[in-house]
């Protein structure tokens, strides 16, 4: 008997959706993409469900007219919202004709031809968060339909999860790559693996399932906290969050500390610093959420800051900045002091998590690896040697700003 097309796509689904709790695939991430933190574009923060192709393009545009693409931004991706909300009679996800009447294939074609890269969204759930169609049970015919597309990029987030498919207080055998969470991650994994095209994969969520263990195995970069927000309030608690899951980043592993804000909401000049600062020594991606065209040349300042983006994007070194107790300095809910390593030298960052502007002073002896003596203190903001000191330096910090220096 032979089954029409829609008929082999359902049952297909049926088959993905039942066993695979029996046999859960282990295919790996590809490693033809991701090795670096994401750099790039996503609409959520600034659009939410009213994206279109012409917003899409606009983007893509923006890119190179500002800057963007000469310091090193690639992906300009879609988030939820781009879809109808039923699949058509063959099983496939299809573009709301209304928002891009053309299609995603030819939005990602105008986004090729300018040598960039393009990024689209799904859920690892029944539907996704605003109520579109999930990928759950439909992987394969999803990840065949996005590679089709020209799509380089898929986030894949967590809502509308079948309580089949929740997560028991310990996994099985205490390990959390064999949870129905990472199960459920996992059978993307292997659908995209089946694809010609390499597509780097961001698990969305939300730090949920301790994700830091297992994530490398199953896809580039992983969600450790829930929704951003343009508040100091949430940057704190980012930072805060992932520092204490820092051994997890290195190639091809990122924990996400989720789309920038910068350019949105209230947020000080110096607020912004440390946010795009932090983004950048903890090795995350960094995917700017906001209206580029409005962005002041402040922000396009901190955003394209040749120096942070090297150390983010470092071709030999890997692992990120990590927290240092700086000797006198008194301890604080959110680590202040962080060092790390680059191709070009050993780095301090310092962030002023207080509410006014404080004296601070970098002890050499007390950074991994550096020891006392005399060191040329660069500034990586300014991009300009600021001079030589022994044992120690000292400087005035704004409130809520990042101190980003090289030590030599």
């Amino acid at each position: 008997m032979v089954l029409s097309s829609s008929l082999v796509t359902i049952a297909l689904a049926l088959c993905s959706a039942l066993g695979s709790n029996a046999a859960p695939p282990t295919a790996k991430p590809t490693t033809a993409v991701g090795k670096l933190p994401a750099l790039g574009w996503n609409d959520w923060n600034a659009d939410g469900c009213s994206i279109s192709e012409a917003k899409v393009v606009a983007a893509a545009n923006a890119f190179v007219s500002r800057g963007l693409k000469a310091a090193g931004y690639q992906y300009v991706n879609v988030d939820d919202c781009w879809a109808l909300k039923n699949r058509d009679s063959s099983g496939r996800i299809t573009p709301d004709p209304a928002k891009f009447p053309n299609g995603i294939a030819s939005v990602a074609t105008q986004v090729h031809n300018l040598g960039l890269k393009m990024g689209i969204y799904s859920d690892a759930g029944t539907n996704t968060c605003a109520g579109y169609p999930g990928s759950l049970g439909h992987e394969d015919v999803d990840a065949a339909t996005f590679a089709g597309w020209g799509i380089d990029y898929l986030k894949y987030d967590n809502c509308n999860v079948p309580s089949n498919w929740t997560d028991a207080a310990s996994p099985p055998g205490g390990n959390w790559y064999n949870s129905n969470s990472a199960i459920r991650y996992r059978q993307m994994t292997a659908a995209l693996d089946k694809q010609s095209r390499p597509i780097q994969f961001n698990l969305c969520i939300w730090g949920q399932a301790n994700v830091w263990t297992w994530g490398s195995q199953v896809g580039h970069s992983w969600r450790m906290t829930g929704d951003a927000s343009a508040t100091w309030s949430f940057i704190l608690m980012a930072i805060n969050t992932n520092s204490q899951h820092l051994s997890s980043v290195n190639f091809y592993s990122h924990n996400d500390m989720d789309m920038m804000e910068i350019g949105n909401g209230a947020l000080t000049t110096q607020e912004q610093r440390t946010h795009f600062a932090a983004w950048a020594f903890l090795k995350s991606p960094i995917l700017l959420g906001t209206d580029l065209a409005k962005l002041t040349a402040a922000q396009i300042a901190i955003i394209t800051n040749a120096e942070l983006l090297a150390f983010s994007q470092d071709p030999n070194i890997g692992v990120p900045a990590k927290p240092f107790t700086n000797a006198g300095s008194p301890s604080t809910s959110t680590p202040e002091y962080f060092a790390g390593k680059s191709s070009k030298g050993t780095h301090v960052f310092v962030i002023n998590t207080g509410g006014s502007t404080s004296t601070r002073t970098v002890n050499f002896s007390s950074v991994p690896g550096l020891g006392s003596g005399t060191f040329t203190v660069h500034d990586m903001w300014t991009g300009k040697d600021i001079g030589k000191f022994t044992n120690s330096y000292k400087f005035s910090l704004a409130s809520h700003d990042t101190a980003a220096f090289r030590l030599t």
